[in-house]
């Protein structure tokens, strides 16, 4: 019996943060080890294009993101990891199922209507600054899952639609030119955390409220007596749960450890006390991979040997098959 094939890429602008290890990274590392599934997990370089014009820190993010995966232990041995733009059939599949994307399905994703609409609540002209890289952007995701013809892919809400959009996509190439491609599902973990940031809200690179994973030591402790909190003083009862230190906590500690910072806040623990713990667990918890990750960083040549491996790998995958779709579509010797 075949493996099922989930696919996860990570867009590479920006640093990873705790929020990106809680709610992506620690849970596809631990997928990655199960014998009855086939991972395939990219770094999304291409799709960083759309949203990040800094050539620097596409790449500096390409290598701060490979070296973090492996830094917290992604077996690799087992799991298919690669660069987006060392398989050069991705674009090329991207470019056919462009020519059976209807357009009338691309003018409701999700990103371009929000960016159209913004637009217009300004009084600009509806398409400013709106790329085609951003209007196409679901059909080279598309692209990425069914080059693989992954079963799974694991996505956050807002993400569905374009899963929807690739299984769309696929369905109209393969009753056009024959079945060549599985239409792939969403893989939505309800109880994935989203952890908010240093303001409350989530984090995220957009808000500029990230507490990065790797951070030294003294960094990191700065980073966490940032996290906005209430004015309540010592020996006075907190509410764990719309506390961002507390959220935080949890996503980080065991059950018992849990329920003992619960006791505490219901007790009054002071937020200078809370936030000095939450370093320690923390700092506990990242310690061996932040050193794995620095000398990763300081060895970008070791991780340039993964990301080509992991390329040979992908490309065993993808060359057959888009041999096949060539065909299908016309494209072959003339004989």
């Amino acid at each position: 019996m075949s493996k099922q094939r989930v696919l996860t890429g990570i867009t590479t602008t920006g640093t990873p943060h705790l929020g990106n290890y809680v709610g992506a990274i620690r849970p596809a590392i631990e997928a990655s080890e199960r014998a009855d599934v086939q991972s395939f997990y990219f770094l999304a370089d291409f799709h960083a294009l759309i949203k990040c014009h800094d050539p620097a820190l596409v790449h500096q993010s390409t290598r701060e993101i490979a070296a973090t995966w492996l830094a917290l232990g992604l077996n690799t041995d087992n799991a298919i990891f690669y660069r987006q733009s060392d398989v050069p059939e991705i674009p090329e599949l991207c470019w056919m199922l462009t020519c059976m994307a209807a357009k009338g399905l691309m003018n409701r994703a999700h990103a371009y209507k929000a960016s159209v609409d913004a637009n217009l609540a300004a009084g600009d002209d509806a398409d400013l600054g709106i790329t085609m890289g951003l209007y196409s952007y679901p059909i080279l995701m598309a692209a990425d899952i069914l080059m693989f013809n992954a079963h799974k892919v694991p996505v956050g809400k807002d993400q569905i639609q374009h899963i929807e959009m690739a299984r769309d996509i696929a369905a109209r190439f393969n009753h056009h030119y024959g079945e060549h491609f599985v239409l792939p599902e969403a893989l939505v973990d309800e109880n994935v955390a989203v952890l908010q940031g240093l303001d409350g809200r989530k984090m995220s690179k957009s808000y500029g409220n990230t507490i990065p994973l790797f951070l030294p030591e003294k960094q990191l402790k700065k980073s966490i007596n940032k996290i906005v909190t209430n004015l309540l003083e010592p020996r006075q009862p907190k509410d764990a749960d719309t506390s961002t230190v507390f959220q935080i906590w949890q996503a980080f500690a065991t059950a018992e450890q849990t329920a003992q910072m619960r006791q505490a806040f219901s007790e009054g623990i002071a937020w200078g006390e809370a936030k000095k713990q939450l370093f320690e667990l923390i700092n506990d918890k990242v310690g061996d991979a932040r050193e794995k990750y620095e000398a990763l960083m300081a060895n970008p040549k070791h991780i340039e040997e993964v990301l080509q491996i992991g390329a040979e790998k992908a490309r065993a995958h993808s060359k057959p098959l888009l041999e096949k779709v060539r065909a299908a579509v016309g494209i072959k010797k003339i004989q």
